[in-house]
């Protein structure tokens, strides 16, 4: 898929997730997300941040952090914040099709889709993603350490969704949906209990 294509997906993943929490009570703004010690309202800042962020200024922060990779983070997060939950929605709303990025398409639309779900998970929220958006993300996250440590993960294992047609690697089993798989190789244990298969023990273990 060309990066025309990528950002389609990801402007369509990011609209949906601002429709999402358009209706959102101040209170359920400061509901704790997947992603420990951010509230879901943090989150949808740093998303927020990644979407107006170039690597020339990534590279700035981290220097500036002294290469506390949390640190710059928390301070991107923080310009974007804004003085209420209505203006960090905005705030995302305002950058829905902004093609600014600290990263490659791919692994930008794997913030979007993951840190939607850091949001939606803890809200109740449900999201029926495009089973092709989380086929083509699978395929990217089973073969990459770049921004989570996905590839790793999986290593030796078989990984195949029950619900389209993602499948990948050899040896013990670990079978469920393209999301749960996603959301697994991000790191996110919520969604273990999603997988079954003789490597979903395995899995749980690393």
């Amino acid at each position: 898929m060309t990066d025309t294509g990528l950002w389609a997906l990801i402007f369509a993943e990011r609209a949906a997730l601002a429709d999402d929490l358009a209706a959102l009570t101040d209170e359920r703004w400061a509901t704790p997300s997947l992603c420990e010690g951010l509230s879901v309202r943090e989150v949808l800042a740093h998303l927020t941040s990644a979407a107006r962020l170039t690597p020339l200024r990534w590279l700035a922060g981290v220097v500036r952090c002294r290469f506390d990779f949390d640190r710059q983070v928390a301070m991107r997060l923080r310009e974007q914040l804004g003085a209420s939950p209505d203006e960090t929605l905005e705030r995302f709303r305002g950058a829905v099709t902004s093609r600014t990025r600290p990263l490659s398409a791919i692994a930008m639309l794997g913030e979007t889709v993951v840190h939607g779900e850091d949001i939606r998970r803890p809200l109740g929220i449900r999201r029926d993603h495009p089973i092709g958006t989380l086929t083509r993300l699978a395929g990217y996250y089973v073969g990459s350490n770049q921004v989570v440590p996905a590839k790793r993960q999986v290593r030796g294992l078989r990984l195949a969704a029950v619900d389209g047609p993602f499948a990948s690697g050899s040896g013990p089993l670990v079978t469920g949906s393209t999301l749960a798989l996603i959301m697994a190789m991000a790191g996110r244990g919520d969604y273990l209990d999603e997988l079954s298969g003789d490597g979903a023990a395995i899995l749980r273990e690393r």
